[in-house]
Protein backbone atom coordinates (compact mmCIF):
# COMPACT_ATOMS: atom_id res chain seq x y z
CA UNK A 1 0.00 0.00 0.00
CA UNK A 2 1.36 3.77 -0.62
CA UNK A 3 0.05 6.63 0.61
CA UNK A 4 0.41 10.01 -1.77
CA UNK A 5 -0.20 13.59 -0.37
CA UNK A 6 0.73 16.78 -2.18
CA UNK A 7 -0.81 20.55 -1.74
CA UNK A 8 -3.94 19.29 -3.41
CA UNK A 9 -5.20 16.42 -5.05
CA UNK A 10 -7.63 16.94 -8.06
CA UNK A 11 -9.74 13.57 -8.24
CA UNK A 12 -10.73 14.07 -11.99
CA UNK A 13 -14.42 14.76 -11.88
CA UNK A 14 -14.69 16.43 -8.14
CA UNK A 15 -13.65 19.51 -6.77
CA UNK A 16 -9.39 18.89 -5.69
CA UNK A 17 -8.89 18.52 -2.23
CA UNK A 18 -6.50 20.44 -0.41
CA UNK A 19 -3.88 18.55 1.61
CA UNK A 20 -5.13 15.28 1.27
CA UNK A 21 -3.94 11.87 1.33
CA UNK A 22 -4.44 9.74 -1.86
CA UNK A 23 -4.18 5.98 -0.73
CA UNK A 24 -3.66 2.89 -3.18
CA UNK A 25 -2.38 -0.47 -3.54
CA UNK A 26 0.78 -0.73 -4.75
CA UNK A 27 -0.04 -1.73 -8.50
CA UNK A 28 -1.81 1.88 -8.36
CA UNK A 29 -5.88 1.03 -7.48
CA UNK A 30 -7.20 3.18 -5.70
CA UNK A 31 -8.21 2.70 -2.61
CA UNK A 32 -9.35 5.74 -0.78
CA UNK A 33 -9.17 9.67 -0.56
CA UNK A 34 -8.41 10.69 3.04
CA UNK A 35 -9.02 14.30 4.11
CA UNK A 36 -5.97 15.49 6.81
CA UNK A 37 -7.12 16.84 10.09
CA UNK A 38 -5.51 20.37 11.40
CA UNK A 39 -2.71 18.90 13.45
CA UNK A 40 -2.36 15.63 12.62
CA UNK A 41 0.52 13.52 13.01
CA UNK A 42 2.51 13.19 10.40
CA UNK A 43 1.86 9.72 9.67
CA UNK A 44 4.27 6.73 8.23
CA UNK A 45 5.34 6.42 5.29
CA UNK A 46 3.66 9.08 3.79
CA UNK A 47 5.07 10.49 0.50
CA UNK A 48 4.23 14.29 0.13
CA UNK A 49 4.77 16.28 -3.10
CA UNK A 50 4.66 20.46 -3.26
CA UNK A 51 2.13 20.30 -6.30
CA UNK A 52 -0.90 18.61 -7.30
CA UNK A 53 -1.44 15.25 -8.17
CA UNK A 54 -3.98 14.13 -11.21
CA UNK A 55 -5.10 11.02 -12.78
CA UNK A 56 -3.04 9.58 -15.85
CA UNK A 57 -4.19 11.62 -19.35
CA UNK A 58 -6.55 9.89 -21.51
CA UNK A 59 -5.02 11.01 -25.15
CA UNK A 60 -8.78 11.16 -26.82
CA UNK A 61 -7.02 12.19 -30.58
CA UNK A 62 -3.76 10.18 -31.82
CA UNK A 63 -2.11 8.87 -34.94
CA UNK A 64 0.49 6.53 -34.08
CA UNK A 65 1.12 5.06 -37.13
CA UNK A 66 2.52 8.41 -38.54
CA UNK A 67 5.29 8.46 -35.84
CA UNK A 68 8.03 8.61 -38.13
CA UNK A 69 7.17 11.09 -40.13
CA UNK A 70 7.99 13.46 -36.91
CA UNK A 71 9.59 16.88 -39.00
CA UNK A 72 8.83 16.35 -42.30
CA UNK A 73 5.88 18.24 -43.68
CA UNK A 74 6.54 22.01 -42.67
CA UNK A 75 3.99 23.98 -40.37
CA UNK A 76 1.58 26.69 -41.05
CA UNK A 77 0.68 25.44 -44.34
CA UNK A 78 -3.18 24.90 -43.93
CA UNK A 79 -4.76 21.44 -44.24
CA UNK A 80 -4.84 21.29 -48.14
CA UNK A 81 -1.32 21.30 -48.38
CA UNK A 82 -1.05 19.14 -45.07
CA UNK A 83 -2.82 16.43 -46.19
CA UNK A 84 -1.11 16.58 -50.01
CA UNK A 85 2.01 16.10 -47.78
CA UNK A 86 0.82 13.35 -46.12
CA UNK A 87 -0.93 10.88 -48.96
CA UNK A 88 2.46 12.04 -50.48
CA UNK A 89 5.11 11.34 -47.70
CA UNK A 90 3.29 8.56 -45.48
CA UNK A 91 4.26 5.35 -47.47
CA UNK A 92 7.88 6.47 -47.78
CA UNK A 93 9.87 3.70 -46.86
CA UNK A 94 10.89 3.83 -43.08
CA UNK A 95 13.04 0.66 -42.14
CA UNK A 96 12.59 1.15 -38.65
CA UNK A 97 8.55 2.38 -38.32
CA UNK A 98 7.89 -0.28 -36.13
CA UNK A 99 10.66 0.53 -33.49
CA UNK A 100 9.74 4.31 -33.72
CA UNK A 101 6.11 3.45 -32.86
CA UNK A 102 7.32 1.67 -29.66
CA UNK A 103 9.32 4.53 -28.67
CA UNK A 104 6.22 6.90 -29.44
CA UNK A 105 4.29 4.24 -27.13
CA UNK A 106 6.75 4.38 -24.32
CA UNK A 107 7.24 8.46 -24.49
CA UNK A 108 3.74 8.79 -23.90
CA UNK A 109 3.57 6.80 -20.73
CA UNK A 110 6.15 8.39 -19.46
CA UNK A 111 4.35 11.73 -20.63
CA UNK A 112 1.60 10.24 -18.07
CA UNK A 113 -0.99 8.95 -20.60
CA UNK A 114 -3.53 6.17 -19.48
CA UNK A 115 -5.38 5.90 -22.58
CA UNK A 116 -5.06 6.60 -26.09
CA UNK A 117 -7.89 6.96 -29.28
CA UNK A 118 -6.26 6.25 -31.64
CA UNK A 119 -6.60 6.49 -35.18
CA UNK A 120 -5.44 3.45 -37.72
CA UNK A 121 -4.98 3.00 -41.59
CA UNK A 122 -3.26 -0.45 -40.67
CA UNK A 123 -2.35 -2.94 -38.63
CA UNK A 124 1.15 -1.64 -38.16
CA UNK A 125 0.60 -0.66 -34.39
CA UNK A 126 -0.60 -3.87 -33.35
CA UNK A 127 2.57 -5.06 -31.91
CA UNK A 128 3.15 -2.27 -29.75
CA UNK A 129 -0.70 -1.72 -28.77
CA UNK A 130 -0.50 -5.59 -27.32
CA UNK A 131 2.54 -5.13 -24.99
CA UNK A 132 1.74 -1.49 -23.99
CA UNK A 133 0.95 -0.14 -21.09
CA UNK A 134 -1.45 2.31 -22.16
CA UNK A 135 -5.27 1.02 -22.67
CA UNK A 136 -5.73 1.99 -26.71
CA UNK A 137 -9.27 2.07 -28.43
CA UNK A 138 -8.46 2.07 -32.15
CA UNK A 139 -10.34 3.82 -34.60
CA UNK A 140 -9.93 2.06 -38.10
CA UNK A 141 -10.67 5.16 -40.53
CA UNK A 142 -11.90 4.66 -43.56
CA UNK A 143 -12.35 7.35 -46.67
CA UNK A 144 -12.74 7.72 -50.31
CA UNK A 145 -13.77 10.93 -52.23
CA UNK A 146 -15.20 9.09 -55.19
CA UNK A 147 -18.60 7.18 -54.66
CA UNK A 148 -16.70 4.36 -57.01
CA UNK A 149 -14.54 3.75 -54.27
CA UNK A 150 -17.20 2.92 -51.41
CA UNK A 151 -17.27 -0.66 -51.70
CA UNK A 152 -13.37 -1.04 -51.85
CA UNK A 153 -12.61 1.97 -49.35
CA UNK A 154 -15.52 -0.15 -46.75
CA UNK A 155 -13.38 -3.70 -47.17
CA UNK A 156 -10.61 -2.37 -46.75
CA UNK A 157 -11.22 -0.67 -43.54
CA UNK A 158 -13.00 -4.02 -42.72
CA UNK A 159 -9.89 -5.76 -42.99
CA UNK A 160 -8.31 -3.83 -40.63
CA UNK A 161 -10.34 -3.47 -37.94
CA UNK A 162 -10.51 -7.33 -38.17
CA UNK A 163 -6.58 -7.71 -37.95
CA UNK A 164 -7.26 -5.56 -34.52
CA UNK A 165 -9.87 -7.77 -33.10
CA UNK A 166 -8.92 -11.14 -33.77
CA UNK A 167 -5.49 -9.92 -31.87
CA UNK A 168 -7.86 -8.87 -28.32
CA UNK A 169 -7.89 -5.13 -29.15
CA UNK A 170 -10.53 -3.07 -29.34
CA UNK A 171 -11.75 -1.41 -32.41
CA UNK A 172 -13.93 0.50 -34.34
CA UNK A 173 -14.64 1.59 -38.53
CA UNK A 174 -14.60 5.35 -38.50
CA UNK A 175 -14.78 7.94 -41.27
CA UNK A 176 -11.98 10.27 -41.65
CA UNK A 177 -13.69 13.59 -42.57
CA UNK A 178 -17.24 14.82 -43.55
CA UNK A 179 -15.25 15.58 -47.35
CA UNK A 180 -13.64 12.79 -47.96
CA UNK A 181 -16.48 10.20 -47.20
CA UNK A 182 -18.84 9.83 -50.10
CA UNK A 183 -22.44 9.17 -49.77
CA UNK A 184 -22.09 5.21 -49.94
CA UNK A 185 -19.42 5.00 -47.84
CA UNK A 186 -20.96 6.77 -45.03
CA UNK A 187 -24.03 4.61 -45.18
CA UNK A 188 -21.73 1.68 -45.20
CA UNK A 189 -20.20 3.18 -41.99
CA UNK A 190 -23.52 3.99 -41.11
CA UNK A 191 -24.90 0.55 -41.20
CA UNK A 192 -21.88 -0.57 -39.50
CA UNK A 193 -21.57 1.48 -36.50
CA UNK A 194 -25.30 1.22 -35.83
CA UNK A 195 -24.83 -2.89 -36.09
CA UNK A 196 -21.82 -2.61 -33.86
CA UNK A 197 -23.02 -0.14 -31.68
CA UNK A 198 -19.40 1.24 -31.98
CA UNK A 199 -17.68 4.54 -31.13
CA UNK A 200 -17.44 6.56 -33.94
CA UNK A 201 -14.49 9.78 -34.76
CA UNK A 202 -14.66 11.95 -37.07
CA UNK A 203 -12.47 15.38 -38.46
CA UNK A 204 -14.60 18.27 -38.11
CA UNK A 205 -14.37 21.56 -39.10
CA UNK A 206 -10.51 21.63 -39.09
CA UNK A 207 -9.95 24.25 -41.90
CA UNK A 208 -11.86 27.16 -43.64
CA UNK A 209 -11.09 25.14 -46.60
CA UNK A 210 -13.92 22.62 -45.13
CA UNK A 211 -16.51 24.98 -44.64
CA UNK A 212 -16.10 26.69 -48.56
CA UNK A 213 -15.92 23.30 -49.74
CA UNK A 214 -19.42 22.24 -48.28
CA UNK A 215 -21.21 26.05 -48.70
CA UNK A 216 -20.40 26.96 -52.36
CA UNK A 217 -18.10 23.80 -53.74
CA UNK A 218 -14.89 25.88 -54.27
CA UNK A 219 -11.47 26.00 -52.88
CA UNK A 220 -8.63 24.25 -52.03
CA UNK A 221 -9.88 21.00 -51.15
CA UNK A 222 -11.84 20.52 -54.27
CA UNK A 223 -8.33 22.16 -55.94
CA UNK A 224 -6.77 19.20 -53.79
CA UNK A 225 -9.15 16.19 -55.25
CA UNK A 226 -8.63 18.07 -58.79
CA UNK A 227 -5.16 18.59 -59.44
CA UNK A 228 -3.02 16.57 -56.32
CA UNK A 229 -5.32 13.40 -56.39
CA UNK A 230 -6.66 13.78 -60.02
CA UNK A 231 -10.49 12.56 -58.97
CA UNK A 232 -13.48 13.64 -61.21
CA UNK A 233 -15.28 15.89 -59.19
CA UNK A 234 -18.39 16.30 -61.57
CA UNK A 235 -20.87 14.60 -59.39
CA UNK A 236 -19.64 16.85 -55.96
CA UNK A 237 -22.78 19.20 -55.61
CA UNK A 238 -22.32 21.54 -52.52
CA UNK A 239 -24.92 21.71 -50.18
CA UNK A 240 -25.12 25.01 -49.05
CA UNK A 241 -24.56 24.24 -45.08
CA UNK A 242 -21.79 23.41 -42.89
CA UNK A 243 -19.69 20.25 -43.07
CA UNK A 244 -21.33 19.19 -39.89
CA UNK A 245 -24.32 19.56 -40.50
CA UNK A 246 -24.12 17.72 -44.11
CA UNK A 247 -23.10 15.00 -42.57
CA UNK A 248 -24.94 14.68 -39.36
CA UNK A 249 -27.62 12.19 -40.81
CA UNK A 250 -24.76 9.68 -41.44
CA UNK A 251 -24.00 9.51 -37.24
CA UNK A 252 -26.46 7.50 -35.84
CA UNK A 253 -27.43 9.36 -32.54
CA UNK A 254 -27.40 6.62 -30.78
CA UNK A 255 -23.35 6.28 -30.95
CA UNK A 256 -20.99 7.80 -29.03
CA UNK A 257 -19.10 10.50 -31.18
CA UNK A 258 -16.07 12.12 -31.28
CA UNK A 259 -15.69 15.44 -32.88
CA UNK A 260 -11.87 16.00 -33.95
CA UNK A 261 -10.40 19.48 -33.81
CA UNK A 262 -13.61 21.73 -34.44
CA UNK A 263 -11.61 24.80 -35.04
CA UNK A 264 -14.12 26.98 -36.67
CA UNK A 265 -17.21 25.44 -35.61
CA UNK A 266 -19.59 27.73 -34.71
CA UNK A 267 -22.47 28.45 -32.49
CA UNK A 268 -25.29 27.69 -35.34
CA UNK A 269 -23.75 24.48 -36.04
CA UNK A 270 -23.74 23.51 -31.84
CA UNK A 271 -27.14 24.84 -32.29
CA UNK A 272 -27.89 22.30 -35.18
CA UNK A 273 -26.21 19.38 -33.33
CA UNK A 274 -28.34 19.56 -30.62
CA UNK A 275 -31.34 19.00 -32.53
CA UNK A 276 -30.14 16.00 -33.99
CA UNK A 277 -28.62 14.47 -30.79
CA UNK A 278 -28.18 13.74 -27.46
CA UNK A 279 -24.74 15.86 -25.83
CA UNK A 280 -24.40 12.70 -23.33
CA UNK A 281 -22.57 10.60 -26.22
CA UNK A 282 -21.20 13.74 -28.27
CA UNK A 283 -17.50 14.85 -27.46
CA UNK A 284 -15.57 18.07 -28.81
CA UNK A 285 -12.08 16.66 -28.88
CA UNK A 286 -9.78 20.11 -28.77
CA UNK A 287 -6.19 19.46 -30.36
CA UNK A 288 -4.61 22.87 -30.11
CA UNK A 289 -1.31 22.30 -30.75
CA UNK A 290 -1.91 20.37 -33.91
CA UNK A 291 -4.26 23.30 -34.84
CA UNK A 292 -1.54 25.87 -34.19
CA UNK A 293 0.82 23.51 -36.67
CA UNK A 294 -1.22 23.30 -39.19
CA UNK A 295 -3.66 26.38 -39.87
CA UNK A 296 -1.80 28.64 -36.86
CA UNK A 297 -5.61 29.07 -35.43
CA UNK A 298 -6.75 28.11 -31.99
CA UNK A 299 -10.28 26.39 -31.41
CA UNK A 300 -13.11 28.84 -29.77
CA UNK A 301 -12.63 26.81 -26.41
CA UNK A 302 -14.89 29.56 -24.84
CA UNK A 303 -18.09 29.06 -27.08
CA UNK A 304 -17.85 25.54 -26.19
CA UNK A 305 -17.77 26.10 -22.41
CA UNK A 306 -20.47 28.38 -23.07
CA UNK A 307 -22.53 25.62 -24.43
CA UNK A 308 -21.41 23.02 -22.19
CA UNK A 309 -20.07 20.79 -24.79
CA UNK A 310 -18.36 17.99 -23.24
CA UNK A 311 -14.94 18.79 -23.80
CA UNK A 312 -11.94 16.12 -24.07
CA UNK A 313 -8.39 16.79 -25.65
CA UNK A 314 -5.74 14.86 -28.15
CA UNK A 315 -1.98 15.37 -29.78
CA UNK A 316 -3.07 14.51 -33.03
CA UNK A 317 -0.40 12.80 -35.18
CA UNK A 318 3.75 13.19 -34.90
CA UNK A 319 3.60 14.41 -38.61
CA UNK A 320 1.60 17.66 -37.24
CA UNK A 321 2.99 18.26 -33.62
CA UNK A 322 6.38 18.43 -31.97
CA UNK A 323 5.29 15.76 -28.76
CA UNK A 324 2.49 13.81 -28.33
CA UNK A 325 1.69 15.15 -24.44
CA UNK A 326 -1.59 15.94 -23.21
CA UNK A 327 0.10 17.83 -20.50
CA UNK A 328 1.73 20.14 -23.59
CA UNK A 329 -1.96 20.54 -25.05
CA UNK A 330 -3.13 21.57 -21.17
CA UNK A 331 -0.15 23.92 -21.16
CA UNK A 332 -1.45 25.69 -24.44
CA UNK A 333 -5.19 25.85 -23.52
CA UNK A 334 -4.10 27.47 -20.07
CA UNK A 335 -2.14 29.69 -21.87
CA UNK A 336 -3.97 31.15 -24.40
CA UNK A 337 -7.74 30.71 -22.20
CA UNK A 338 -6.23 32.42 -18.91
CA UNK A 339 -9.98 32.17 -17.89
CA UNK A 340 -10.53 28.80 -18.07
CA UNK A 341 -10.01 27.32 -14.11
CA UNK A 342 -7.43 24.75 -13.81
CA UNK A 343 -10.13 22.07 -12.30
CA UNK A 344 -11.92 22.20 -15.63
CA UNK A 345 -8.73 21.62 -17.79
CA UNK A 346 -7.74 18.50 -15.80
CA UNK A 347 -11.56 16.92 -16.37
CA UNK A 348 -10.86 17.48 -19.42
CA UNK A 349 -7.77 15.65 -20.03
CA UNK A 350 -8.89 13.11 -18.02
CA UNK A 351 -12.35 11.74 -17.12
CA UNK A 352 -13.98 13.35 -20.27
CA UNK A 353 -11.66 11.46 -21.83
CA UNK A 354 -12.14 8.35 -20.13
CA UNK A 355 -15.84 9.00 -20.99
CA UNK A 356 -15.50 9.39 -24.50
CA UNK A 357 -13.52 6.54 -24.86
CA UNK A 358 -15.77 4.48 -22.22
CA UNK A 359 -13.28 3.52 -19.94
CA UNK A 360 -14.96 5.57 -17.12
CA UNK A 361 -15.10 2.37 -14.82
CA UNK A 362 -11.42 1.97 -15.12
CA UNK A 363 -9.50 5.59 -15.60
CA UNK A 364 -9.77 9.33 -15.83
CA UNK A 365 -10.25 9.72 -11.97
CA UNK A 366 -9.29 8.86 -8.07
CA UNK A 367 -12.27 6.61 -7.24
CA UNK A 368 -12.44 3.50 -5.47
CA UNK A 369 -11.52 0.76 -7.53
CA UNK A 370 -10.17 2.34 -10.27
CA UNK A 371 -6.44 2.01 -11.81
CA UNK A 372 -5.92 5.66 -13.54
CA UNK A 373 -2.31 6.13 -12.85
CA UNK A 374 -1.08 9.47 -10.63
CA UNK A 375 0.63 12.05 -12.12
CA UNK A 376 2.40 15.01 -10.26
CA UNK A 377 2.03 18.42 -11.73
CA UNK A 378 4.64 20.56 -10.01
CA UNK A 379 5.24 24.68 -10.26
CA UNK A 380 1.49 25.81 -9.90
CA UNK A 381 0.47 29.30 -9.31
CA UNK A 382 -1.59 28.29 -6.29
CA UNK A 383 -2.81 32.18 -5.47
CA UNK A 384 -4.66 31.70 -9.29
CA UNK A 385 -4.66 28.05 -9.40
CA UNK A 386 -2.92 28.10 -12.90
CA UNK A 387 -0.49 26.37 -14.98
CA UNK A 388 2.95 28.37 -15.76
CA UNK A 389 6.00 28.39 -17.86
CA UNK A 390 7.50 26.67 -15.22
CA UNK A 391 4.35 24.22 -14.57
CA UNK A 392 6.45 20.14 -15.15
CA UNK A 393 4.72 16.76 -14.79
CA UNK A 394 6.19 13.37 -13.77
CA UNK A 395 4.71 10.44 -13.36
CA UNK A 396 4.15 8.83 -10.51
CA UNK A 397 2.26 5.15 -10.58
Amino acid sequence: MRKLSATYIFPGNNAPVKNGILVCENDGTIIEIQQQKENQPEQAGLEFYSGILVPGFVNTHCHLELSHMKGVIPEKTGISDFVKDINRLRHNETKNQEEIVRKTDRKMWANGIAAVGDIANSSVTIPTKLKSKIQYHTFVESFGFHPSRAEKSFSIAQEVKNHFTKNGLSASITPHSPYSVSKPLFKKIRKDAATEKSMLSIHNQESKAEEQFFVDGTGSILHHFKNNLRIDTSFWKATGKSSISSVLKYLPEENHLLLIHNTFTKKKDIENLKKHRSLSNTFFVLCPLSNLYIENQLPPVELFQNENLTICLGTDSLASNHQLSVFAEMLTIQENFPGIHLEEIIRWGCYNGARALKMETQLGSFETGKKPGINLITGIDFKHMKLTGKSKLKRLV
